[in-house]
């Protein structure tokens, strides 16, 4: 990619049924930065039944707890935090109209109290990352087709639906794509 190639983010990155990598079986990645230098997302459909209070050592401890669970965001830095977010706060940076990313110990604090009601998130754990045209070569592999971001998917619909619902939002069945040969990343 050169600077006047464009970026491919944001998008939803939605694994191909012969993408053979473990952490990106069926996966569906909120693709936040694509430039020269690789590239960085967020897996938004690895839900998990944790809660952000029990694996984030808050103190003071929360004075309440909204449930907000914890995703597994990527395979890189499991130990790092993010906030997907539908609404700007402060330490936030945009990443598409209505999606906004932050990695704040404070805001996150927040979310779990519950003092940000309107707010949709999710709260990730790790990231994926691509080297310098590592991202390019996969999408020429076909390991990974691109859906335009969506909102409702991101903070509305359940981790175990988003990669069926992303690929009909194409037009296209699920059970219609065909194993190829495998693609190893």
């Amino acid at each position: 990619m050169t600077q006047n190639e464009p970026s491919l983010a944001p998008t939803f990155l939605v694994a191909m049924p012969q993408l053979q990598d473990p952490n990106f079986n069926k996966a569906v990645v909120l693709l936040c930065e694509h430039n020269e230098d690789g590239a960085m997302g967020l897996v938004v459909n690895r839900g998990t039944e944790t809660r952000a209070s029990e694996i984030v050592d808050f103190e003071p401890p929360p004075k309440a707890d909204t449930g907000l669970e914890v995703a597994i965001g990527g395979p890189v830095d499991p130990a790092r935090g993010w906030l997907v977010l539908s609404e700007e706060y402060e330490d936030a940076v945009k990443i598409a109209e209505g999606v906004y990313l932050s990695a704040s110990s404070d805001l996150l604090r927040d979310l779990v109290e519950g003092n940000k009601p309107t707010c949709h998130c999710r709260f990730l754990v790790g990231y994926a990352g691509w080297g310098p045209k590592q991202l390019d070569r996969e999408l020429t592999d076909s390991a990974w087709l691109t859906v335009p971001l969506n909102r409702h998917l991101l903070f509305e619909t359940p981790p175990d639906d988003v990669w069926e619902l992303a690929i009909r939002q194409l037009g296209i069945d699920p059970n219609a794509l065909t194993m190829g040969p495998g693609v190893v990343h």
